[in-house]
């Protein structure tokens, strides 16, 4: 599918997903490099096309000039994740670079991050961190996202509380074993991980976790 002018990588595994739509009962779609099937290709063509082929059939395309407030990718190891918001709304994907090893599938995948670079930024996340880092400590989360009083017996609160007493925990100066009224997560499992994933994936995310823990704290000298 690729035109000529074009830069190509074979990747082993590519999976596209579209928040709210019907497509495979809300699963991720998954597209392998297996045997017996055309190779699964990245292509960036120099007129700023993104395409993911299979063989002759086009699985996916994005166009890359002017699009880094729509499109925000990241590399985790020889993984490329995207994020694509058009129109309100939004999908994403994910592409396994293939290779004869970890180290040439990497390698692969840090050559076309190079290559999106030219066209809007891409984020990186070490392999040994979960969280994107948001202090001046390397690979250390926000206070708010810690867990909180370790090792410490939780105070049992009941009934109403105090913004005081819920900012007090959710920062971590006091844990509370919350009652059950503020437990309740109205976003059921499935789309509470994928909306973590693409808060995740935006890089405005850390900054705007440190302005949150700010707030609170304000809250706490009111």
């Amino acid at each position: 599918m690729a035109s000529l002018n074009s830069l190509t990588w074979k990747l082993k595994r590519f999976g596209r997903f579209a928040p709210g739509s019907q497509v495979e009962d809300g699963k991720w779609k998954v597209f392998e490099a297996v045997d017996g099937k055309p190779e699964l290709v990245l292509s960036i063509v120099e007129t700023g096309h993104m395409l993911v082929s299979q063989g002759q059939e086009l699985l996916d395309s994005v166009f890359l000039i002017g699009a880094s407030d729509a499109v925000k990718v990241h590399q985790k190891s020889d993984n490329l994740i995207f994020r694509c918001v058009v129109k309100g709304g939004s999908r994403l994907m994910r592409m396994e670079f293939g290779g004869s090893s970890r180290a040439e599938a990497l390698e692969k995948c840090s050559n076309a991050a190079v290559k999106l670079m030219e066209y809007l930024p891409v984020t990186t996340q070490d392999d040994t961190s979960s969280l994107p880092a948001c202090s001046s400590t390397p690979n250390q989360p926000p206070t708010i996202l810690r867990q909180t009083g370790v090792g410490v017996e939780p105070e049992a609160a009941t009934g109403s509380l105090s913004i005081k007493r819920l900012t007090q925990h959710f920062i971590g100066e006091r844990t509370l074993s919350l009652p059950l009224a503020y437990q309740y997560s109205p976003l059921p499992q499935g789309e509470l991980e994928l909306f973590l994933r693409i808060c995740l994936l935006d890089p405005s995310f850390p900054a705007f976790v440190e302005e949150v823990e700010g707030e609170l704290r304000k809250l706490l000298q009111d």
